[in-house]
């Protein structure tokens, strides 16, 4: 479980802020790096990150990493606030939010504006998961490959 979280001046917890400051960290090593690099090295993040989780979020996040790279093998592999995260020519699709990050009770897998899964006028863009299941897995990869459909 995460510590506990204070308040400070700004109105941000402890945690948010470090999630903020973690981020700020993902741009500075970023910086200058282009092409294969850049795509290396966020990938080698995006697993470091996922290496780091407590057990359960870990093979969350493990499993939703191979379901990535099999069900859209054309997403980047990368982190954002430190969530393991999936993007497309510079868009974040998709990405995890471990329960461990903000002491919730679960962790959910979110697909960010880019994804294409609208369904109407209104449509879930995050899934709560205490498990990656064999049920949860299949919806999982059907949204997965619906996110990166043409549209149209």
């Amino acid at each position: 479980m995460a510590p506990e979280s204070s308040t400070t001046k700004s109105g941000f917890s402890d945690t948010e802020r470090a999630a903020m400051q973690q981020r700020a960290e993902e741009l500075r090593s970023m910086k200058g790096v282009k092409g294969a690099a850049k795509k290396a090295k966020e990938l080698e993040a995006c697993l470091s990150a996922i290496a780091e989780l407590p057990e359960t979020d870990r093979a969350i996040a493990e499993r939703l990493h191979v379901m990535v790279s099999e069900e859209a093998p054309g997403l980047d592999p990368k982190t954002w606030y430190g969530f393991p995260t999936y993007a497309q020519d510079g868009k974040n699709i998709l990405f995890y939010q471990p329960a461990s990050k903000f002491d919730t009770r679960y962790g959910t897998v979110n697909f960010a504006e880019d994804a294409a899964i609208d369904d109407g006028e209104m449509w879930a863009v995050s899934f709560a998961l205490l498990e990656m299941t064999e049920a949860a897995e299949k919806k999982i990869r059907g949204l997965i490959r619906r996110a990166v459909a043409p549209a149209g």
